[in-house]
C-alpha cells in the first residue's frame, strides 16, 4: 500500500488523448457528458472541426476557457499526416497519407466541372484479393480508424483551401471505392459516413455517398438497418465461376445472393426511385465479350440498377489489359438496348496511378500475400536467352 509521500507509478502514465475529428454527433455528445460537459456542445465542436477546419481548440472562440483547457488535455482533432501529393495532367489529385507503422493509404479526388469526387479508403491494404485490383495485391495490414477515414476528407478539403471558400464546395461527392473493402472495416466506416451526411459535418446527400462493396452480404444487410448512402456492387462478371476466379468471395456468396441482399438494401429506403450501380470492369479476354454482356444483361433483370463499365487500369503485379475501344463499345451497346442506362467511365489520373484499380499505397502486410504475388510474378517473367 502506498504511503502519503510516495507516488502511485500508474499516475505517471499519461493517458492517450482522445481524437475527436472521426467522432460522430451522438458519439461526441456521449465523449462530453463523459468528462461532465453539456452535450449541446457537440454541435459547435463538430462545425469547428468539420465546416472551418479548426484542430486547435484555442480557436474555438465560443467555448468557454475551462472547456477548452480541458478538451486541450484530454482530447485532440489529429488527422493523418499527407506525405506524397501527385497531380495528373487531367487535374486530378492523389494524396499519400501515412497512417502509422510505416503504412500509407491513398485518397483520390477527381475534379469534374462544378463537381469533386473524392475516392476514400477504408483499409491498410485490403483483406480480399480480387485479381484486377492493385490494392489486393498489396495485402493487408488492418482496418483504418473513423479518424483516418473521415481526415482524408478533411485533408483533401484543406489541401485546397476549401474551409474558406465558403460555400463553394471542394469535395461534392464521396465514394468509398479506395484501398479496403468497406463492409469489413463496418462500425468505422459507418461512423465516418455518418459525419459525411451530417449537417455539423459535412452536409452531403445521402445520393452523394456511395459505399462501393465486393459483396459481404451479412455486413450489407447490416447496412440497410443503419445507412441510407447509396450502394455500388463491385460486380465485374455475369456468372459465379468466372466472378469466383477474379473476386474470390464470390465463393462464399455468391451472386444470386448478393443481388438479393442489393435487392433488400433499397428496399429499406425511404426513397423508391433508388438503384443500384453496377460496377463491372472490362478485361481483354476475360470478361469483355458480347456473350458476357448478354449475360449480364439477363442476370440483373430484376434488379433496379445501373450501370458503370469501367475499362481496365494496368498495373506492375497483373497480365491482364484493357479492352479495345470497339469492345468497350460493343458491350455497351448491348448493355444500352437492353434497356440499362450504362455509363463508360473515362480513365482519370492514370498517369499518376489514381485510376480505378491502381491504389497501392504502402502496406506491411501481416498476411504475406504481396510476396506471394511479387514472387508468382517473377516466375511468370519470360526467361533471356544470352
Amino acid at each position: 500500500m502506498a504511503t502519503e509521500n510516495q507516488t502511485d507509478p500508474t499516475a505517471l502514465v499519461q493517458q492517450p488523448r482522445v481524437n475527436l475529428l472521426g467522432m460522430s454527433r451522438k458519439n461526441m455528445e456521449a465523449y462530453l457528458s463523459s468528462i461532465g460537459e453539456k452535450p449541446f456542445r457537440a454541435q459547435q465542436i463538430l462545425k469547428w472541426i468539420h465546416h472551418s477546419g479548426i484542430d486547435n481548440f484555442d480557436e474555438m472562440t465560443n467555448l468557454g476557457k475551462p472547456l477548452r483547457a480541458k478538451l486541450q488535455e484530454l482530447a485532440e482533432i489529429r488527422p493523418p499526416n499527407v506525405v506524397k501529393q501527385l497531380d495528373s495532367i487531367d487535374g486530378t489529385r492523389k494524396w499519400a497519407v501515412e497512417v502509422g507503422g510505416n503504412n500509407l493509404v491513398e485518397t483520390v479526388l477527381i475534379p469534374d466541372g462544378q463537381r469533386g469526387t473524392l475516392c476514400v479508403s477504408s483499409q491498410v491494404g485490403c483483406s480480399l484479393d480480387c485479381s484486377f485490383c492493385a490494392t489486393g495485391k498489396q495485402g493487408f495490414m488492418r482496418d483504418l480508424t473513423a479518424s483516418e477515414i473521415i481526415g482524408q476528407v478533411w485533408l483533401a478539403i484543406k489541401s485546397y483551401d476549401g474551409f474558406n471558400n465558403g460555400n463553394k464546395r471542394i469535395v461534392t461527392n464521396v465514394v468509398m471505392m479506395g484501398m479496403g473493402e468497406p463492409l469489413l472495416n463496418f462500425d468505422n466506416v459507418v461512423e465516418a459516413m455518418s459525419l459525411m451526411l451530417d449537417d455539423f459535418g459535412y452536409g452531403l446527400s445521402k445520393r452523394r455517398v456511395t459505399l462501393s462493396t465486393s459483396g459481404v452480404v451479412p455486413m450489407l444487410d447490416k447496412l440497410g438497418d443503419v445507412s441510407t448512402v447509396s450502394l455500388a456492387i463491385s460486380l465485374h462478371a455475369p456468372n459465379d465461376e468466372l466472378r469466383s476466379q477474379l473476386v474470390p468471395i464470390n465463393k462464399k456468396y455468391p451472386i444470386a445472393e448478393l443481388l438479393a441482399a442489393s435487392k433488400r438494401y433499397i428496399a429499406k429506403q425511404e426513397d423508391t426511385h433508388r438503384v443500384v450501380t453496377i460496377e463491372y470492369t472490362l478485361i481483354a479476354g476475360v470478361n469483355d465479350g458480347v456473350e458476357h454482356a448478354k449475360e449480364l444483361a439477363e442476370v440483373l433483370r430484376d434488379l433496379p440498377c445501373k450501370v458503370n463499365l469501367i475499362p481496365f487500369n494496368p498495373f506492375s503485379l497483373s497480365n491482364y489489359t484493357r479492352p479495345s475501344n470497339n469492345a468497350v463499345n460493343r458491350f455497351w451497346l448491348v448493355m444500352t438496348e437492353a434497356g440499362y442506362v450504362t455509363t463508360v467511365r473515362t480513365p482519370r489520373g492514370d498517369d499518376i496511378d489514381a485510376a480505378c484499380g491502381q491504389l497501392a499505397g504502402q502496406v506491411q502486410d501481416r498476411t504475406k500475400r504481396s510476396e506471394r504475388h511479387r514472387q508468382k510474378a517473377e516466375l511468370a517473367q519470360p526467361i533471356r536467352l544470352v
